[in-house]
C-alpha cells in the first residue's frame, strides 16, 4: 500500500502537495480560529505541513493518515524539525474509511476527496470523526472557467467536465448536503505555480541524476509537455480551495 514512485519522485521536494503555500495555510489557520488544545484529524495528510504548522502556531494536537510511506516519513521529520512531535502523530495507512477513535474538533481532507469517492462521500467520512459542532475542511478543485472542449478538460487532468463543479456549483452542493460554508481560502495563480512549476525543476534535477532509470523516458516526455499544458489549460481554467463547513 503506497503511492506510485513517479508521484513521490515528482513531488519529493514539496512540503505541500496541493496548490497552497505556507502563507495560505497560515491564513486558513487564522480563518478557522484555531485555539490551543484543539484536536485535528487530517486524512491524506501528505508531508504533514498543515498539521505541523498549526501545532507550532496555534498549539493544536492531532493526527495525520497517508498512504505514502515517503510522505509519512517526511511528515514525522517535519514534526521533529518544528518541535511539535509531542503534539502530532502520523501513521501510514489508507485514509479511505479511517475514523478517529475519539471525535475531533476539526476533520480535514485537503485535496484528496477520492478517499470518499468524491466530495459528498468524503464529507460523510469526515463527519464520522467529528464532534458535534466541529468543523470540516475540504480541499477541492473547481472550474474557474467553463472548459470549451475535451482537450481543455484533459489538459486539466480531468476526464470529463463533470469531474469538477464550478465554484457556485460546489457551494450549492455543500448546502444541499446540509452544511453551512463558514469560511474558505482559495488558491491563486502564484500558489498554483509553486505547486506545479516546482515539479518541473524537481523532474529535471532527477533526470540529470538518473538518465538511465526505467522512468526516465516517461519523465522526459512529461517535461516536454507539462509546462505548456499547464499555462494553456490548468492555470486559466482550474481553481482550487479549502472550504470550511459546519453542520446545520
Amino acid at each position: 500500500m503506497d503511492l506510485p514512485p513517479s508521484f513521490t519522485i515528482r513531488e519529493r521536494d514539496h512540503r505541500i502537495h496541493d496548490p497552497f503555500t505556507e502563507e495560505k495555510f497560515a491564513i486558513l489557520g487564522r480563518a478557522v480560529r484555531l485555539r490551543p488544545g484543539a484536536t485535528v484529524l487530517d486524512l491524506a495528510s501528505g508531508s504533514g505541513e498543515m498539521l505541523c504548522q498549526w501545532a507550532r502556531d496555534h498549539g493544536v494536537t492531532g493526527a495525520g493518515v497517508d498512504i505514502s510511506t515517503v510522505f509519512v516519513a517526511a511528515a514525522r521529520a517535519r514534526a521533529v524539525e518544528l518541535k511539535v512531535a509531542d503534539r502530532v502523530t502520523f501513521r501510514h495507512g489508507d485514509a479511505a474509511g479511517y475514523v478517529a477513535s475519539t471525535p475531533v474538533d476539526v476533520a480535514c481532507c485537503v485535496g484528496a476527496t477520492w478517499i470518499g469517492d468524491g466530495v459528498a462521500g468524503t464529507i460523510a467520512l469526515l463527519e464520522r470523526s467529528l464532534r458535534p459542532g466541529g468543523l470540516l475542511l475540504v480541499g477541492e478543485p473547481f472550474w474557474r472557467l467553463d472548459p470549451p472542449d475535451q482537450e481543455t478538460v484533459e489538459g486539466c487532468h480531468a476526464t470529463s467536465r463533470d469531474d469538477f463543479r464550478d465554484l457556485p456549483g460546489l457551494v450549492t452542493l455543500f448546502g444541499d448536503l446540509g452544511w453551512d460554508l463558514v469560511e474558505m481560502v482559495l488558491a491563486d495563480e502564484d500558489s498554483w505555480d509553486r505547486y506545479v512549476a516546482a515539479q518541473w525543476f524537481t523532474v529535471r534535477t532527477w533526470l540529470d541524476a538518473n538518465p538511465d532509470h526505467e522512468l526516465a523516458g516517461a519523465f522526459r516526455a512529461e517535461l516536454d509537455t507539462a509546462p505548456l499544458r499547464y499555462v494553456r489549460y490548468g492555470r486559466p481554467y482550474l481553481g482550487w480551495g479549502v472550504f470550511v463547513l459546519k453542520r446545520r
